[in-house]
């Protein structure tokens, strides 16, 4: 849900910002590397309900996206160039959808777990299968009140874990308790979350964000590769790499970032994911008032060969049931791996000539 909609927010932050020992400025990860990949832009959504972009998940060759509390909350498939090929209706009424994520078995997990006042007495996981459209409800509550939350993370052996949305200080990292996996949770519950761990990020100096001198701190969407052994965490402004080698992604997040990457000049970035090709796509919400686009509706954008830095296992040797992402996301990848076999064939075919 945009963080304009209550009254008073950017005030109060400007406020907290400007005041000595404010809490934002606690969270310095100053010392959290600077990466750059080749990046460039995927495509841009045309469709309107797509103004909100909130959530974004890659399930082998299919790219699928939900806005946050639109017209239309539906999940989207998307073709190379964001158009909208077919529409999700989510299986169950939600109150505020803010994340996307894809789990180990192929299914969609939406993140109704959006809570701006922190009244709700219990957020939500939604179940979507792609194929079929069919889901359920799976109901959480936190150990010590309610809580805004806009990422989650699953991992590769199907942990949930969401990270809040902190305005001062670290946000907090939950999972259900005894650490549960998605498919040991009760429908509809409600499952005990227990908190495992904090995390601040920010600030920095990247531009874009709604709200000054905040974006950078304000944790938005979460992600993980497909082998479960990279996750990102991303603000308005940036995305957060962590290493989760032997897939523990609880371990991961708790011990800090590895690298981060400026994703400047997004108006309301939220969203991300992982290819099956170890590339990241971002994404940002539109600016939208009264109803009305005032801006050019933001691209969705592909940062190459990221997982591959931290020597993350190509999909076809996790136990993945998808094919790899065909289109420009996998294309380089694929061309690589092309020329790499040819080489070897022809050393081999010169050697065997002598």
């Amino acid at each position: 849900m945009s963080p304009l909609r209550g009254a008073g927010v950017v005030a109060v932050v400007a406020l907290a910002c400007a005041l000595p020992g404010a809490a934002l400025a606690e969270a310095d990860t100053a010392g959290v590397p600077v990466a750059e990949f080749p990046s460039e832009n995927l495509c841009t959504p045309d469709d309107p309900a797509l103004d909100e972009l909130s959530g974004l998940a890659a399930v082998g060759g299919r790219l699928f996206a939900t806005p946050d509390a639109g017209v239309d909350e539906s999940v989207v498939e998307l073709d190379l160039d964001c158009t909208v090929m077919q529409r999700f209706p989510v299986p169950v009424d939600p109150y505020d959808i803010e994340d996307l994520a894809a789990g180990p078995d192929g299914r969609l997990w939406l993140a109704d777990i959006g809570d701006n006042t922190s009244a709700r007495q219990t957020v939500a996981l939604i179940s979507l299968d792609p194929d079929s459209g069919a889901g359920d409800l799976y109901r959480l509550t936190y150990p010590d009140g309610p809580r805004d939350a806009e990422a989650v993370l699953v991992s590769a052996s199907g942990e949930p874990v969401i990270v809040t949305k902190t305005l001062f200080g670290a946000s907090g990292v939950y999972r259900p308790a005894r650490g549960r996996a998605l498919e040991q949770l009760a429908t509809p519950g409600p499952t005990p979350l227990e908190k495992v761990g904090s995390l601040a990020l920010g600030p920095t100096d990247t531009p874009g964000g709604p709200l000054p001198g905040a974006s950078s701190t304000l944790i938005t969407g979460g992600a993980v590769s497909p082998d479960g052994t990279v996750a990102a965490v991303r603000t308005y402004t940036d995305v957060y790499l962590f290493h989760a080698p032997d897939t523990d992604l609880v371990a991961a997040l708790t011990a800090g970032p590895a690298l981060r990457i400026p994703v400047p000049d997004e108006p309301q970035g939220e969203a991300v994911a992982f290819t099956s090709s170890g590339d990241l796509v971002t994404g940002s919400e539109a600016v939208v008032q009264g109803g009305t686009l005032t801006e050019a509706r933001p691209p969705i954008r592909v940062w190459r060969g990221v997982t591959d830095h931290f020597g993350a296992k190509p999909v076809s040797d996790t136990e993945s049931n998808s094919d790899s992402y065909a289109g420009p996301i996998g294309v380089a990848a694929g061309v690589a791996v092309l020329v790499a076999v040819g080489a070897v064939i022809l050393r081999f075919l010169r050697t065997r000539r002598s």
